[in-house]
Parts: C-alpha cells; structure tokens; sequence
C-alpha cells in the first residue's frame, strides 16, 4: 500500500510540544515503561520487539504510543476526518530468514480498536530489500481499502482472505483482507508467503526480513485509542 516507511532513513522533527503534552495525557493512568509523542519514536524491548510510533503520511495530527511490554502496547491518535493514510504504530520482530529454510512463521494477536475512526489492524511483512510488502489486515473499519486488484479469496494460516495484488511505485503489495473482522486469533504466516511464491509465483526464495503488527491509521477524530493486549511472533 502506500509507503508507510517504517524503512525511513531521515529522522525528522519531533511532533509540538503541545502535541506531545496532549497525547502524553490520553496514554494509560498507570505508569509505562515507554511512551513517545515523537513521529519516529522507537523503542526496543527486552525480548527483541521494535515498537514505532511512525506518524509517515501527510497532514496527520498528533498521536502518542505507548508500552509495557511488546504484548502490552497500545496508541491514541487524534488524525482529522481526511483522506490518506496517517500513521502506522506497530512492533516489529526481526526474522531475517529465506522463506525456504523457515520451518515455521507464525503470530498471536489480541486487540482492543474503537467503532469509529478509519483504520485497519495488520501485519505489515518486509523482504530484506523492501522490493515486497505483504499486509494481513485482521479487521478494518471506515473508509479505507488495499492497493491493486482482486485476487479472488483463498483459505490460509487459519484465515480466509481476499487478496489484492499492486504496486505502489517503490515496491509490489500483496494485501489479505480477512473476509469478518477478527479481534483476536493466531496467523500461521509461512504458507500465506509459500502460496504467494510457489502457487502463485509472485516473489522466489526472498529472505523475510520485518515482521509488524500495528494499526494503519488513515482518521481518528477527536482521539482514539488502539491498544494490544497480546502479541507475539515465533519462528524457527
């Protein structure tokens, strides 16, 4: 889809002051271990999680993500009613395997997401040289959609999806949309990545890099939160 950048190379400036001192008051009551109104603030946990705040997309407003853990994290977001996608907070754990020699690929997730706004809930999977980007979208709401044509739905990892296949100027994007919004459950990823390269042949042996599991944030007026309740990502 659109180039959220978790790859960003530049560290830009910080979000105001004001915003800061906004989305520090809307973070949990109880004390966290981190919390970070920056646009690229990041955290790395004891057990090898990456957390992002990553506010990427044009007039976005302000946003505050939060941690106790890399299962226990969550943002509030205060994005205007306008088009575009604005940010996307997740975690991330490093594979950095070929899709060949993985025995296994597989997540737990739980979340908590409001009723309104314009977002999705996603995996967001990375080859090392970002040439690919494969989303699992778990549930969505309002005005949002992938990138590319229909695929037509298939059955894997435990899910059924709708696939869309496209291009957004710097890499090809393979989007699973689950077909009912899920809340929680369990992604065995690895042959969602086998049938994008052996049936479909879309990709060959590429050696998977990120994998994120956040929220891809297009509105969020007024402020929302997002919070995970569980996540984790295992490989072997």
């Amino acid at each position: 889809m659109a180039r959220r950048r978790t790859l960003t190379r530049l560290l830009l400036a910080p979000a105001t002051a004001a915003a800061a001192l906004i989305g520090f008051a809307a973070a949990p009551a109880h004390a966290v271990i981190w919390s970070s109104s920056d646009q690229w603030g990041n955290y790395t946990t004891s057990d090898g999680y990456i957390l992002y705040n990553n506010i990427w997309g044009s007039g976005a407003g302000a946003q505050t993500v939060w941690a106790n853990s890399s299962s226990n994290w969550g943002v509030w977001a205060d994005h205007p009613n306008t088009g575009g996608i604005k940010s996307y907070p997740n975690a991330k754990k490093i594979v950095n395997k070929p899709i060949g020699s993985l025995a296994s690929l597989t997540s737990n997730y739980n979340v908590t997401v409001p009723s309104s706004g314009a977002y999705n809930t996603s995996y967001d999977i990375w080859d090392t040289d970002y040439d690919y980007e494969v989303m699992l979208w778990v549930n969505y709401n309002g005005a949002v959609g992938p990138l590319g044509t229909s695929q037509g739905n298939v059955t894997l990892g435990g899910h059924t999806w709708a696939v869309y296949k496209g291009d957004n100027g710097a890499n090809q994007v393979f989007s699973f949309l689950r077909t009912s919004d899920s809340s929680s459950g369990t992604v065995n990823i690895l042959p969602i990545l086998k049938w994008i390269k052996d049936t479909k042949g879309w990709w060959g042996n590429e050696t998977i890099g990120d994998v994120q599991f956040g929220y891809e944030i297009t509105s969020s007026q007024g402020g929302l939160d997002f919070r995970t309740n569980g996540f984790n990502v295992s490989s072997s």
